[in-house]
């Protein structure tokens, strides 16, 4: 039984309401809030539409704009693993731009890890508008891509001019990373590269190697290393075991994991970081503050990186020219280096 008495009806906003009071026409408030406006509407008329349609609570119909436009406003990105927390900086990045412009992103761990990936959807071309791809091959990706769905690739061979690719300054890290331990004395080195078929890895190994032979007497050892804490100290202390004539008095690692078993490795065999032995990583994950002596390691602004890729993937979806700057990277020293042992100074 009712009283007889109900509330008045609540009337969502619509377009025409925001279009009136901002005094503009229902097309500017659909190019505004279908971020179009840019080259069509003025700077400031479009704030003036945002600012009406929130004190509105105007939300627009994202179903229906997605059937009009042929989009689900979804994005993939897929990434090796879950178990490295860049990768998880990079989906934050990427998702908060994504929600800027009413994006959802779907997050893909790929099962056969950088290699080729399996469409997790009965069609992704049906259920996606782009894909972003973190540190693989563009051609890992061609199964979930198909014929022509827009693709950007993360940390990646920049190579195919078909693609669009948004990399990290990783030249410059390694750079950076070389002249600190050089400029502290070092001239003989241990590579503990990532066993994983990467080109990421794979820059990182050259240009060490270009570093380092400028310098006169600098000696390069390269060994190949498990993706883990466990399988770095296994291969670091076989390295250091079997150094010969010249043990390296510096660990340049592909990545802070395997700096944390390079240390590890040192302690097994009575080396002391800093003092007999340096180690350096590459990331700077939670993990290099967590070690001891805290790991010198090269940051990468995971964040930024996603953010920059999901606003390259909108650009190619608008037919936009995407930003593809490198990101610049930066060297954190930090208490893992120091001079070699006076005995082997050059």
């Amino acid at each position: 039984m009712t009283s007889g008495t109900e509330g008045p009806a609540t009337t969502r906003p619509t377009s025409r309401d925001v279009a009136r009071a901002a005094g503009v026409s229902q097309a500017a408030v659909s190019l505004v809030m279908g971020d179009k406006w840019r080259g069509r509407v003025a700077a400031g008329t479009a704030e003036r539409v945002r600012d009406a349609a929130r004190q509105l609570g105007y939300r627009p119909n994202l179903a229906a704009r997605s059937l009009r436009m042929g989009r689900t406003r979804t994005a993939l990105l897929v990434v090796p693993a879950l178990t490295n927390e860049f990768f998880a900086g990079v989906y934050t990045g990427a998702a908060r731009v994504a929600a800027e412009h009413d994006f959802g992103v779907v997050l893909y761990p790929s099962p056969e890890g950088t290699g080729p990936a399996r469409d997790p959807f009965p069609s992704s071309q049906a259920a996606l508008d782009g894909i972003l791809a973190s540190s693989m091959a563009a051609d890992a990706v061609t199964t979930l891509r198909g014929d022509g769905l827009p693709l950007v690739m993360l940390d990646s061979d920049p190579g195919d001019p078909a693609t669009t690719t948004v990399n990290l300054d990783l030249p410059d890290g390694v750079r950076q990373l070389t002249e600190h331990l050089l400029g502290l004395g070092h001239r003989h080195f241990l590579h503990l590269a990532s066993a994983v078929d990467s080109w990421t890895f794979d820059v990182r190994a050259r240009e060490l190697a270009a570093r380092t032979r400028q310098v006169p007497g600098t000696t390069l050892r390269t060994v190949r290393s498990p993706f883990t804490v466990e399988g770095a100290q296994d291969a670091a202390e076989r390295a250091l075991r079997t150094s010969g004539l010249r043990t390296p008095t510096a660990i340049v690692c592909d990545d802070d994991k395997i700096a944390a078993g390079a240390c590890k490795a040192a302690r097994r065999v009575g080396l002391r970081v800093p003092d007999d032995l340096s180690v350096t990583g590459f990331d700077d994950l939670s993990l290099a503050t967590a070690l001891e002596p805290e790991l010198t390691t090269v940051r990468l602004p995971a964040e930024d990186f996603g953010a920059r890729g999901m606003a390259a993937l909108l650009a190619v979806l608008d037919d936009r020219t995407p930003d593809t700057t490198p990101l610049p990277v930066r060297l954190v020293p930090r208490g893992s280096t120091a001079p070699p042992p006076r005995t082997d100074a050059p």
